[in-house]
């Protein structure tokens, strides 16, 4: 009997481009035999997280380098203490800056002992062809 392992890709988008890279991740993990499911941050929470073997977090870089805060920070707040030991890997898009704001939160993730499977896969605005496979590979590596 072949058990597909279940991952979840939550993010949060304003202009679609974070959510074009949650679309290529899912679509990475399913080509690679996840059973996939997308969910906006708004979707999820800490009740859901037992379901899943693997979790895709992906949010824009807001304001000065930092999650959005309305949606996305809350629903991480909720679930950041149940991720350890699930694969878990981060996503987003910024339009200013150089990545601070994935570097921050990796080091965050890290220090609260959850196990990221790559560094994060950031698209400057529009995710272009490379960021899109990257992506691609990310939804992999978590099937």
């Amino acid at each position: 009997m072949v058990i597909n392992m279940k991952t979840a890709v939550v993010y949060w988008s304003s202009t679609g481009n974070t959510e074009a890279m949650a679309n290529a991740i899912a679509s990475g993990a399913a080509e690679a035999g996840a059973e996939v499911s997308l969910f906006t941050a708004s979707e999820f929470g800490s009740a859901m997280l037992g379901d899943y073997d693997s979790i895709a977090l992906g949010c824009p870089s807001m304001g000065v380098e930092e999650l959005e805060d309305s949606e996305f920070q809350p629903m991480f707040d909720d679930i950041k203490e149940s991720l350890a030991g699930k694969k878990v890997a981060l996503f987003g898009s910024y339009g200013w800056g150089d990545g601070e704001w994935m570097r921050n939160w990796q080091a965050d993730c890290e220090g609260l002992g959850i196990t990221l499977v790559a560094d994060g896969v950031i698209a400057n605005e529009t995710p272009d062809d490379e960021a899109t496979e990257n992506c691609i590979s990310l939804g992999k590596l978590l099937a």
